[in-house]
């Protein structure tokens, strides 16, 4: 495929869970633990491994702290994040552009 779109798609994104992840962030802004895992339908062990990946890439900051007594984790887009994501959506979205014309 022309300039090399596909070779250039950064991999954290690729899974599906981060993808996910990254558009309920993209969308909604700041997330709690449960919001996130309620809307990708993903286990705890499965959405901290994938939000891990996520904070070490430098793309969100994960918030620990307790309300009433109960821990909450609050996910939130870093500014490289946000500019990271968008930028793999532009590059999808010429990948369709692509596909669309080689279909014509």
């Amino acid at each position: 495929m022309r300039d090399g779109l596909i070779q250039n798609l950064n991999e954290i994104f690729q899974a599906k869970a981060r993808l996910g992840i990254m558009t309920v962030l993209t969308s909604m802004g700041d997330s709690d633990f449960l919001t996130i895992k309620k809307h990708l339908d993903l286990t705890d062990g499965n959405l901290s491994a994938h939000l891990r990946v996520l904070e070490e890439a430098g793309y969100i900051q994960i918030e620990k702290k307790f309300v009433k007594r109960k821990p909450k984790t609050t996910c939130r887009l870093t500014p490289e994040g946000r500019e990271a994501f968008l930028h793999y959506l532009k590059q999808l979205e010429r990948i369709i552009q692509l596909a669309r014309k080689e279909e014509e």
